[in-house]
Parts: C-alpha cells; structure tokens; sequence
C-alpha cells in the first residue's frame, strides 16, 4: 500500500526528498556498479530506482528533489569547523551528478540545488510555509528533518531495510519531547557527521532526560542549579558553546522563498529520452520497468526538454532530456557494443522478465490479482493459501518459458529437510504451515481457470522435487534453475546433477564476477545487499524465491553490460560440477607418513624451545604475544618493529623478519614459528580429517578472491608447503590409492610467461621461445655477464626481482628480500627496467588503463575495480596500481589454470584413462589414475594444459607444462 493511501490526506501531499543523501546512499552501498565501459552508475541506478517507485506507487502531483549546492553556507562562518572531516565527493560520485539531473528532468521531477545554505534548510522551508495546506512528505533519513515534524509533516525513508514512516506522534511517544527541542538535544549530544562535538560526557539518555524536564537550552541553564550535581558539573561553562552548536543544528525557514507550488508540479514523463537514457547507461531492469509503467498508462508524452520556469539559482536549471552528459559522451560510444550483445541476449530469450511479458502480451493466464508480465508486483496473499505468488506463466501447460528458483539454505528452515525452498514466475514451492521443518514440499502454478485460483503441479518429498525439476526440464528446453548456490545445491541434492551447468544460473557466481571484493556472496547476503537493486517489495522471507528471480534478472544485464556473460557461461558456471567432483573425490593421505613426520618435528620444536630460551636468558612462554614482546623489547632491548592496532610493540612475521641480523634469537624464532605452523595446521589436524577410506576432502572456494585464484578450506590444501625439504616431506604424506598411482602437472613460470605475452618484451619473449633459464637470463641482462657465467647469487637475486615485481613490489620490499640497502635496490629496479624495456610501458599502461575505466581485466575478460587508482592519498593509490598490475598477470594466469581443469575433467580421452581430477594447488593439478595408464594420462594432460588460450589469440610463448607420476604426491611433483 502506497503512503497516500495510509494517510488519506485531504489534499494532494508534497513530497520533499533529501536528493543529497539517497544519491550519496546509493553510491556507497553498491561501490562496484558500473557501465561496460566503467563509467559508475551505482548511484543513478538506486536513486532511478527509487524515483520510479515514487513515481508509480504515490503518483504525486508535486515533488521536489532537492540537493546540496557547493561550497560553504553560513554554518561555516559560525564554526569553520563544521563538516571540516568530510572529503570532498568522490570523483565517481561527481560524474553521475549530471546525468541524473538530466533524468529527472526527462521524469518530470523538479530539481532544486541549495545555494548558501543546505537542502535540509531548504526543505524545512518548503514544509513550513505549505504544511497548512496539505500533508508534506518528507522523503529522507537524515535525523536533522526531524524538527520539521508536524500535524500534516510526515518523514518517510522509503529505501530503508525496513521502510520507516516517522509521524508527530511516533516522534513524541519515542522521545517524550517535541520536534522544537530537537535541535537542543542534538546540540547537548553534538553530530559526528557534522564534526558538532556537542557537550562532554553528555550522552543520549543523559540529554533525552534532560530536555524532557527543560525544553530548551536557556531553560536548562537558567535553571542549571536544579540539575543533579553529577551531570551540573558536566554542564558548568558549556552554555555558549550549547547554543553555537544549537545554532549549527537548527534548520533555516528563510530560505527558498522563491518557490512556488506550481514550480513543485510533477510534468509528463518525456518517455522517449528517458529510455535512451536507460539505454545509454546499460540500466535495462529500469528501462523494463519505464516501459511496463507506461503500459499501464502511468506516462504522459511530453515534448523532451521543457519545464516549468524556474527562479535562477534556485531551482535547477533544467538540462535537456536529449544531452544527459557530454562527459560520458566518448566512454558511451566505446560501450555501444555491449548494449548490443546485451540486446542479443535478451531477444534469444535468455531474460526471464522479457519472456514473462511477452508471455502476457499473448494472453497468458495469470494468477488472481497480478499485474501482468511483471516480475516484480507480487501481491500479498492471506497466511492460510501455502503459495506465494509469483506472476505469469503465460500458456499452460507446459511450464515453457518459465523459470524456477531452487535455493540453497544453510542450517533447518522451515523448508523442505531444511535443503531446499523454491519458487519461481508461475511456480511456488512451499513448506507448509507451522515453523517446525517438514519434509513435505509443494509446486503450485496458476490454475487455467483465473477463479480456482492455484492449482498443485507436484506434492511430495524433497527428493521427489529434484526429480520433478529435472522431468520438468526435459520437457521443456528453455526452462531455467537459478540457484543461490549451485555446489552447495548439488552436494546436498545428487540427483540434480544430470541437469547440466548451463541450464543453472548461479547468483553467487554472477555477484563475485560483478562485484568481485564483496565479503560473502551466501544467500542473505545476496538477499540483503543485492535485493534492493533488484525489486522492490521482495523479501527473502516473503518470496525467496521470486526474490531469486528478480536478482537473477538483474545480473543478467550487469554481466551482459559489464561484458561478463562469457567468463560466467563459458568459465565460471561449467567449473562449479569439476570442483565438487573434485571435492568428493579427495586424496588419500598417508597416516604412517603423517606420524613419523610429526614426531620429528616436534623433537625440532623441543630442541628450539631450549635453544630460545637459553638465548632469551629466561623460560617464557613463546607462543605468547605479550611475554615474547617482553623478552624481545624490554629484556634483550631490540629495536622496535611495528606496532599492532591495539598500541603493542608488534611480534608478527613481519616483524621479526625485520629484526633478522639483529639477534640470534629472531633466527631461531622465524624457525620455530615454521616448524609450528607447520605442526598446529596440517600434521596434527590432517590425518584426523580423513575418512573410512583414509581420504581428506577439502572445499574449493571460487568466490574468494578479487583476482579468480581458486583457495580451498576445511582443509587449506593451498598453502601447505611445496618447496624445500619441509614441502617434499609434507607431500610424501599424500598417496595414490591402492593399484593407483598420482599424476602431477605444473605450469612452469606461469606467470611470467603471461607477463611476457602481455608486455611483448623482446627479452622475455625471445627466453621463453627459445626455452632458456628465464632467471638466468635476466640475471645475465641485470649483471651484464653472459647467461653461461651468472652465478647462484646473480640467478637468485634476478628471481626475487623477476617474482616481485609482478607482485608490484618497491624498493623497500626489495631490500628487505635481498638483504641490501634502498639505494641498491632502487639500482636494480632501474637496471632492470632499462633492460627489459617494455615491461616499464606494460606496467604503466596497466595503470592508464584503470585510470580511464575505472577497472582492468584479465586475459579472459575477468575485471577487478581499482576505485582508489585515482586518490589523492599516495598509499592508497600505489596499493591500486600493485592490484591492478597483479590482477592483470595472476588474473590471466587463473583464468588459465581454470580453463585447463575444464579441459582435463571433460575430456573423453582422459575419461577413458579413468584419470581423475583430485587437487588443484595454485599452477599445479593433481590426478589419480590407474598404475598401467597414469603416463598416458600425464601426457595427455600435459598437452591439455599446454593448449590452453584465455584470450581472443593463443599466447605468443608456449605455456611449459612439467608432469611426472609417482606412488606420492612427492614423487610425482
């Protein structure tokens, strides 16, 4: 129900909206949204949003959006401190500025920019001098506006979690004071937004009581005797400052007395500009959603550009509907292809929304109460029918066009064995009543005849609905799954698995390509943060599953738009079957081997023990971060290596790494802490993690990293030691099984290889053709020798800074490794980008790149957002331009990697083999295969590997691939 319709105003309302603070909401809950081009569009896409529901459900007759003017106002000259905390706008905030001002004139929307004040000034002015007249909405958050509350005042956030309607009454019962004394309560409890300190050591309950018996603040101190002498003492000497600070937070009535009500009316939408828009900025749910409101007669046709007159400086001068902004003019055109293939997708039939509309356009049933072809207006329905409704089917049966969510949920709900809830456009499963889990679950779809109302598909157990979907699929070609999670879905549902990956659309996969640094991608995350760009009256708790849908919708045009679609159908989705394969496979490990390993290390760590405590002169305990700082800080009086967050003298890895040289205890320490992680994370825990089968089953992450590199858990089999004799003993612990025999296959220099391709370095190129030592070589350019001449110390010095470098190491970082000084490490960085020439033009390319869109994108067309590539702070900048080289390179080389286990798990020749795909560890994969054809099956994945392209053309090096079989991991390594 629309707020006009909960009030019942006798007049038409004015609804006033704090533009400022939705469009700054809107930029920062989605940072990472953008155009293909990486032109930002979060906060246009949630401020459009919005406005259309506003637009569609209040349907006002005069509405103003009112922003912030620049520069300072007249609370900077009472306190020049205020606001002074504050950066200024983001540039990617400041680019969508105009284009949305351009928006909202072809909406129709009056615009009005503040100057010399705020738009809260501006606002409380307008809804003091019209509230005698008619209800005024105040469409906002800001605790500011709630001064302005009245009889006929209303503040309305409607983009909260929970939409939150504040009216006088509310306001008085919660508070206990009137809305005239909040600007005296906010000065005693000051504004951290506002960098208004307010009194010390007055908090909010303090001030609530306060103003409750003393209305304002003369009242308070005239009468500050009879305040209890505790909190007298904290007000003694503070009434000037109390009444500046109450005189920042109160707001202006005198401000925009130019204005008009007629100047407020809502004009025609132009509806033509206002789709090219969409259009223009890859917003194609909205442009769904403009049209599906102009269907239902919403719009008027307008000639584009005109509006009412306007009082200059007041409100916004309009701008016209056709130009929208010239500065994203160039960065549209270079994106046009995207809007294209987006196109494409959506005639092909791969949007559900476009299909459920034309499904009603040719006169589809639909269910009781629905508006037609709309994905997005589920009607609320009594609690005695079990099924959500979802919208149109269009011709029954069969189920054709339609699509289904089947999501999967951790823990018990009240769901089918706690594993499955599902729904989709024409189709609702339901757990039934009562909050205890069932194991009955329920498919319903419109009944042909509108007056049955529904009518039950499918009645029975969880498992039956798995075979129901995958009937149902068979049938029916174009039907889709969208899932929350297709791995989780099918390690707990086995039977769905004969679906292949390309009838799924997997939304946490979708969300990591388009947002990649999110930090989770489970369902409610997806439900909280994502949903609220994806429809409005969803929740994951009143219709999960048509929740899935709208998502699903809308991730659609983010990959189709970002250029994405490819690295999610052809990447992505067909590696989630290779992982959880590979994941119930595990690896056998050897217990025996396990034991003996552990036993010698802990006599090591026994032997170290005594050592640092002989040269520490004490017994402490060494795991602990406070007796060790003692020992090393105060006791033997080293020098300081960092400080942890909390103000202690740091004893982290990196620390002590610092200290090395410094005392003979750092040494023994840095061994120590290796043999001991060593001990605590994998000798002791792994062989209790094995199975009957004397198997351990790790979980591949694939949404983990910003970069695509895969990382596994439960156990970490990624990080386990693989170099040095501690890394060949720990792989000696993991063995083929009986009659079997383990395959291992490396990319050799994988990264430096794509390095090589991707700068065109002649030097680089010219080794890795001709199969030279790549260290070596570079160490002969750095030192000016000749390759057959370069010493142990000259390879392994060139190799730190070949490895480094990809990783965008300094200077700094590169003396600590090698063990120089700064001025000699700048040297070799100097030398060695005057040798290898091109490297220095790729590395900055690289970062003119990110500059200019915002992103950069792996070889596979993967992106990564560098938003912090254009700060002003230093730090944060180099930090982008290292996360922009590095994505680049080890992006590239992850696609690479995913793309070879492709290969392998589905190639019939290896298949044959009965070659199994078990590990993947960085650049390296490992099979089990049967003891008479594991060398045929190392060949073949070999020359699988090796013919792996990312790209539009195959690497101009060739991808080096080194194999070997063996009874351990260790032997074949």
């Amino acid at each position: 129900m629309s707020l006009r319709a909960r009030l019942s105003p006798a007049a038409e309302p004015l609804y006033l909206m704090d533009g400022s603070a939705f469009v700054f909401r809107g930029f920062y809950a989605f940072r990472n949204m953008a155009r293909s081009d990486g032109f930002p569009t979060n906060a246009l896409y949630i401020v459009a949003r919005l406005i259309l529901r506003l637009l569609r459900e209040e349907r006002p007759a005069h509405f103003a959006f009112i922003m912030d003017g620049k520069g300072k106002n007249f609370r900077h000259e009472r306190f020049p401190a205020y606001k002074a905390q504050r950066p200024p706008t983001p540039e990617p905030l400041a680019l969508q500025l105009a284009p949305l001002r351009a928006l909202l004139d072809s909406l129709g929307v009056p615009v009005i920019v503040s100057e010399g004040c705020e738009a809260d000034d501006c606002i409380a002015s307008l809804a003091a001098r019209f509230r005698n007249g008619r209800s005024v909405v105040l469409v906002g958050a800001d605790k500011d506006l709630k001064q302005c509350l009245h009889e006929n005042v209303v503040l309305w956030d409607p983009a909260a979690k929970e939409e939150k309607v504040t009216t006088l009454a509310d306001f008085r019962a919660e508070t206990g004071m009137n809305p005239s004394s909040w600007p005296d309560y906010q000065a005693l409890v000051g504004d951290a937004s506002d960098n208004i300190p307010g009194v010390p050591q007055i908090g909010p309950k303090t001030a609530l009581e306060l103003i409750r018996e003393f209305p304002t603040l003369e009242d308070l101190f005239d009468r500050l005797p009879a305040v209890p002498p505790k909190i007298r003492s904290k007000l003694e000497g503070q009434r000037e400052n109390a009444l500046l600070y109450r005189e920042l937070t109160t707001l202006s009535r005198a401000v925009c007395s130019g204005i008009s009500l007629e100047q407020l009316a809502v004009r025609p939408v132009a509806l033509a500009p206002v789709l090219r828009f969409m259009g223009e900025y890859e917003l194609r749910s909205l442009a769904r959603e403009v049209e599906s409101m102009e269907r239902a007669g919403l719009f008027l046709p307008r000639a584009a550009g005109k509006s009412a007159a306007s009082p200059a400086g007041v409100l916004a001068e309009p701008l016209p509907g056709e130009a929208f902004t010239a500065a994203s003019e160039s960065a549209s055109r270079s994106g046009a292809s995207f809007s294209a293939a987006a196109e494409g997708a959506s005639r092909s039939g791969a949007a559900f929304v476009a299909a459920a509309e034309g499904a009603s356009r040719s006169g589809g049933k639909s269910a009781p109460a629905m508006a037609q072809g709309s994905l997005f207006s589920a009607a609320p329905v009594p609690a005695e029918e079990r099924f959500v409704r979802c919208g149109t089917i269009g011709e029954l049966p069969p189920l054709a066009g339609g699509a289904f969510a089947v999501l999967a949920l951790p823990g018990p709900p009240a769901s089918a064995e706690g594993l499955l809830l599902a729904s989709g456009r024409g189709t609702s499963f339901s757990s039934g009543e009562g909050a205890a889990p069932v194991s009955v679950t329920e498919a319903a779809v419109p009944s042909e005849d509108p007056e049955n109302g529904w009518e039950r598909l499918f009645t029975g157990p969880a498992a039956e609905l798995s075979a129901f979907l995958v009937r149902v699929c068979g049938e029916n070609p174009s039907l889709s799954l969208v899932t929350a999670d297709l791995k989780t879905l099918c390690r707990a549902r086995p039977e769905l698995r004969v679906l292949p990956a390309s009838r799924w659309f997997d939304l946490s996969l979708a969300a990591y390509l388009i947002s990649p640094e999110e930090r989770g991608y489970a369902w409610e995350h997806l439900a909280g943060r994502w949903g609220e760009l994806a429809g409005e009256g969803l929740s994951p708790e009143g219709n999960p599953g048509l929740l899935a849908l709208a998502l699903c919708a809308f991730m659609r045009d983010q990959l189709a738009g970002a250029d994405l679609a490819r690295v999610f159908t052809d990447l992505e989705l067909p590696l989630v079957p290779v992982l959880y394969g590979m994941e119930e496979r595990g690896v056998t490990v050897d217990t025996g081997a396990f034991a003996a390993f552990l036993n010698e290390v802990q006599t090591d760590l026994e032997r170290l023990t005594a050592r640092i405590h002989e040269q520490a002169g004490r017994v402490f305990n060494i795991r602990s971060s406070q007796q060790l700082s003692d020992v090393l800080f105060s006791v033997l009086g080293l020098p300081k290596a960092g400080k942890t967050k909390g103000g202690a003298m740091s004893t982290s890895q990196e620390s002590l790494e610092k200290l090395e040289g410094k005392h003979p205890i750092i040494e023994t320490l840095l061994e120590y802490r290796k043999l001991e992680k060593l001990r605590s994370t994998y000798l002791e825990p792994l062989p209790r993690l094995a199975d009957g089968q004397g198997r351990v089953h790790t979980t591949f992450n694939q949404t983990a990293t910003a970069t695509g590199r895969l990382s596994s858990s439960n156990p970490n089999l990624q990080n386990i030691p693989v170099r040095g004799p501690l890394g060949g003993r720990m792989r000696g612990c993991f063995i083929a099984a009986p009659e079997r025999l383990l395959v291992a296959a490396d990319y050799s220099q994988i990264e430096l290889r794509v390095l090589a391709h991707l700068s065109g370095d002649p030097a680089l190129l010219e080794a890795f053709r001709n199969n030279e030592d790549i260290h070596a070589r570079t160490a002969g350019l750095l030192f000016d020798v000749p390759i057959e001449k370069v010493s142990a110390e000259q390879r392994r010095n060139a190799k730190t800074i070949n490895f480094g470098l990809v990783y965008g190491m300094g200077a700094q970082k590169l003396a600590q490794e090698l063990g120089i000084g700064m001025k000699e490490a700048k040297a070799f960085i100097e030398r060695y980008f005057a040798r290898l020439s091109r490297l220095k033009e790729f590395y900055d390319s690289v970062e003119e790149e990110a500059r200019a869109n915002g992103f950069v994108c792996t070889m596979a067309g993967r992106r990564r957002f560098t938003p912090d590539i254009l700060s002003s702070n230093n730090q944060l900048r180099s930090q982008a331009r290292r996360q922009a080289i590095n994505t680049r390179i080890q992006g590239s080389a992850a696609d690479i990697i995913k793309l070879a286990m492709l290969a392998v798990e589905n190639d019939p020749v290896l298949r044959e083999l009965e070659a199994r795909l078990l590990l993947q560890i960085h650049d390296e994969l490992l099979l089990e295969a049967p003891e008479a054809n594991a060398r045929a099956a190392g060949e073949r994945v070999a020359l699988l590997m090796g013919g792996v392209n990312p790209g539009a053309e195959p690497l101009s090096v060739p991808l080096l691939v080194d194999w070997g079989v063996g009874r351990s991991w260790a032997d074949a390594h």
